[in-house]
């Protein structure tokens, strides 16, 4: 593989690296001064789940190390912030325990539907504006912008609400003798 080749996986390496200092700054003071340095941390971590994705379909290199890796890292920094801003008391308790419960459930009928037939659930355009919204609300709430941070982190729960209802929908043949 050459350096383009491996850049993708290289980026996602980079975000999960990344959380372990994110979850430092971030628990080091209650000082607004460092929650920004840890909302400057987080939105780098972000853009490399941006760019990540879109170098290896613009080169065509996804790899499944990339495939695996990259939800993974995106989940452990979304839950990691989330898990935070709760101890911080800047996000509510229930609000982070429905986003993470709706990752988890997500991701494991990702790996269902794999098992049972080879069928990969893409990002549908809710599940996109629900990873959008949930990272600007981590932001926005890091830098005390509450009013903002409120505001998304609220549109953010419905799309994640939404979104995961849309998988199971898209899925529910997975479910057909389940209630019978």
């Amino acid at each position: 593989m050459t350096k383009k080749e491996n850049l993708p996986n290289v980026l996602t390496i980079l975000r999960i690296l990344l959380i372990p200092f994110f979850l430092l700054i971030t628990s080091l003071t209650h000082a607004v001064g460092w929650h920004v340095f840890a909302a400057i941390l987080f939105a780098v971590a972000s853009i490399t789940d941006y760019l990540d994705g879109y170098l290896a379909r613009k080169w065509q290199v996804v790899s499944n190390f990339g495939k695996f890796a990259d939800p993974l890292a995106d989940k452990m920094l979304v839950m990691s912030a989330f898990i935070m801003l709760v101890g911080l008391g800047l996000a509510p308790a229930w609000i982070a325990a429905i986003i993470v419960c709706r990752e988890l459930a997500v991701t494991g009928l990702r790996l269902l539907l794999v098992e049972t037939g080879g069928t990969v659930l893409a990002a549908a355009m809710p599940g996109k504006i629900k990873t959008a919204t949930q990272m600007l609300s981590i932001i926005f709430l890091l830098c005390h912008l509450t009013l903002v941070g409120t505001i998304l982190l609220y549109i953010a729960l419905f799309f994640t609400i939404y979104s995961g209802y849309d998988y199971f929908k898209g899925a529910r043949f997975l479910f057909k003798d389940t209630f019978k």
